[in-house]
This record gives structure tokens, C-alpha cells and sequence, in this order.
């Protein structure tokens, strides 16, 4: 059976792009005969607001789309996640990072590798990860990409890959080779949620049992890590299809930090859920 989900995050309102991400997934779980699932991904305590979740319900009605099952927010499962994050910690793949995005930068910027493998701080030394510690620094548990490749091994870590029925922004589509070195020494875990995107994210897909993910391209080089986490965890793999990016008449993507026209506004002006299926195209 396929299953896709629509997860925003409730950080703003909802705008087309949303619209029509949320539209080409749940239309291809009815068209399939299979499930389509909602999840509010509001991890990050400082920008998610329950008015902004709220308003999501509102506009995802008003367009017209149901969801099967309870809606999944991040927030109540911090737990299991923690749970996560300590397996991969017990088995050597996390180190810790106390440094600040201006020192992390600067370790980048003394590396001599190049910008493929540019967020790689690497772990501190034993002596100065015992005084950080000592002195209460808040941290981020970092998955090391060393780790990973000897945990998984040279010949898994060369076949890992994953299914792409969509279009890469490249043209990439089928079945294609992951990069995870593309991504570097990711955070899976922060000081302030106690848990970060792409370990959120892929525990929540394998535990919901989504068989499709539906996203926008500018997601696709996040599925490289995501796919190394799956075979790290032994979790299942599902197929990606990574859709087009709606522009407005400027040109520009929509996007919340663009403050981009919502669907509520919109609405406000007296435009149908119609009205927005034909201008979106679909």
C-alpha cells in the first residue's frame, strides 16, 4: 500500500508551494487507493507556534484534503527520539560538538578538504572535551561520517542508494547512488530540542510506515544523509519523488522567509480552493 505524508512545520502560514506539495501527495495516496498522513514537524521551540498549527488545519481543510489517522506532532515524542539518538551514541557513531556556528566555521575554513566534506568539524580532544564538559558548555551530538562508513562497512557503504520516481533538480531520477559526504558531520542532536531534522524525520517516516515521500527538490540532497541513517538504524528505505518548485510572478520561490502570499490570505481575498488547484496546475 502507498503511503505519503505531508509534515510541514508550523513556523508561519501556509503559502502555494505548501499547497502544492500537500495536494501532489495526498492525490497520489487517493489515486493509489492508500493512506495519506499529516505530521507537524514543530521540533524547534523558538520559531514553532500553536497558532501557526492551527491555521495549517484550517488551510489544509479548506483546500479540501483529509488525512488518515491521527496528526503526528514532534513535540510529544521527544522521547522516542532520544531513544534514537542514545543507540547511535552507545554504538560510537555521535561525538560530541561544543563549538558555535563562527567556530564551526572557522574549522572549516582551516580544513584542506574542499566544500564536498565542508561541515566536518570532527571531535574535540579528550582534555578539552573534559573541561567543555566540566564548565557546562552546551553541545550537539554530531553523526561522524568516519564512524558510519566502519560501522556500515566498505562494500554496504558503497552500494547505498535510493529510489528516486521524481526529478532531481539535475535531471537525476531512478535509481541513484548516495552521497552522504555531501551533507558532513550532520547534528542529529540540539541543546534547545533535543533532537534535529534529519533523525526527526527519518525515524518518523520508518515508524509511520510512509512509502513514498513527496517534497520539494530543494529537499533532495537531504535524502543522501537520510538514506545513510535508515541503513545505520535498519530502517526501511522508502522511494523519493522530489517535485518542481512554484515561483511567484517575481520570479522567486516561495518561501515563509520571503513572506510569500498564504493561502489564508488568499482566502481573505475571496479566492476558491478551485481557484488555487488551477493556479498551482494541478
Amino acid at each position: 500500500m502507498l503511503v505519503t505524508r505531508f509534515a510541514p512545520s508550523p513556523t508561519g502560514r501556509l503559502h502555494l508551494g505548501h499547497a502544492y506539495s500537500a495536494l501532489t501527495a495526498w492525490r497520489a495516496a487517493r489515486d493509489a487507493g492508500g493512506r495519506f498522513l499529516l505530521r507537524i514537524e514543530d521540533i524547534d521551540p523558538t520559531r514553532c507556534r500553536p497558532e501557526y498549527e492551527a491555521g495549517i488545519l484550517e488551510d489544509l481543510a479548506w483546500l479540501g484534503l483529509d488525512w488518515d489517522g491521527p496528526v503526528r506532532r514532534q513535540s510529544d515524542h521527544l522521547d522516542d527520539y532520544a531513544t534514537a539518538i542514545e543507540h547511535m551514541r552507545a554504538r560510537g557513531l555521535l561525538y560530541r560538538c561544543f563549538r558555535t556556528r563562527k567556530e564551526v566555521a572557522a574549522v572549516i575554513g582551516d580544513a584542506p578538504h574542499g566544500p564536498v566534506e565542508a561541515v566536518r568539524p570532527g571531535p574535540h580532544v579528550a582534555d578539552e572535551e573534559a573541561r567543555l564538559l566540566a564548565s557546562d558548555r552546551p553541545f550537539a551530538w554530531r553523526l561522524s561520517l568516519d564512524r558510519a562508513r566502519e560501522a556500515l562497512g566498505e562494500e554496504a557503504w558503497a552500494a547505498l542508494s535510493f529510489s528516486e520516481t521524481g526529478q532531481g533538480p539535475n535531471g537525476e531520477t531512478g535509481r541513484l547512488a548516495a552521497r552522504p559526504e555531501t551533507a558532513g558531520d550532520v547534528i542529529v542532536a540540539r541543546k534547545d530540542a533535543g533532537v534535529a531534522y534529519h533523525l526527526a524525520v527519518t525515524h518518523d517516516d520508518a515508524l509511520q510506515g510512509v512509502t513514498q515521500v513527496i517534497r520539494g527538490e530543494d529537499l533532495f540532497e537531504a535524502t543522501h544523509i537520510q538514506r545513510l541513517i535508515q541503513a545505520l538504524m535498519g530502517w526501511p528505505a522508502p522511494t523519493y519523488r522530489h517535485h518542481r518548485l512554484l515561483s511567484g510572478p517575481d520570479g522567486r520561490r516561495y518561501a515563509k522567509r520571503d513572506r510569500s502570499v498564504t493561502l489564508a490570505e488568499l482566502r481573505g481575498d475571496g479566492v476558491t480552493p478551485e481557484q488555487v488547484r488551477t493556479r498551482i496546475g494541478l
